[in-house]
């Protein structure tokens, strides 16, 4: 397992400097230090690790789950939403290289998707939750809500360096504060 994980990670780093074309199985065997017969015995073929890499490492890892009883909105959401940016800001060349290169290889979407998709369902859950237990009592669109916070989290990650002066100094409580105030969280004002 551990040679398998070194594979997907040194595929995700050739991937994410050269592209689908630069990344040779030479070239991600040697940043893997690992003979370029290890990854067609592991992975079959070089599309397989590529797809295997983008859907693995893409996301970053796990990000901290939300409460399942939510008690503090505004801190919940402010915490989760700094570690989802810090994750996309984390794989953000992954994430450009696969927007590139959508046109050319529209399969890598399927790959490179489920982070995101993974983080905006257990947004969707945590609203649901933040209803479910009297913070909200307005009626709501909870995928429209989700897809503005991973939205505007994507955004600021990959905008920041290149038009720093259109962001927010706190985005992640920010864009949370904002969610929240949007989707009617009663007290709102208290939570401030």
């Amino acid at each position: 397992m551990e040679r398998r994980n070194k594979l997907l990670w040194a595929a995700a780093r050739v991937y994410a400097k050269y592209g689908y074309r630069g990344s040779t199985t030479r070239r991600i065997a040697d940043e893997a230090g690992v003979n370029e017969v290890t990854i067609f015995r592991q992975f079959g073929s070089k599309d397989a690790l590529i797809h295997e890499a983008i859907a693995t490492c893409g996301g970053g890892g796990p990000v901290a789950d939300l409460p399942t009883i939510p008690v503090d909105p505004i801190a919940e959401l402010t915490a989760w939403s700094e570690a989802v940016t810090q994750q996309l800001r984390s794989m953000r060349s992954m994430i450009r290289r696969c927007m590139s290169e959508r046109e050319e290889h529209p399969e890598l979407s399927r790959s490179s998707n489920v982070g995101p998709v993974h983080a905006s369902t257990q947004l969707g859950t945590y609203l649901s939750r933040l209803r479910e237990h009297g913070f909200i009592e307005a009626e709501f669109d909870v995928q429209a809500a989700s897809a503005m916070l991973i939205g505007s989290l994507f955004a600021d990650a990959m905008g920041r360096d290149v038009m720093p002066g259109i962001f927010p100094a706190t985005p992640a409580e920010v864009y949370s504060r904002f969610l929240l105030r949007a989707i009617g969280v009663r007290e709102y004002a208290s939570l401030s």
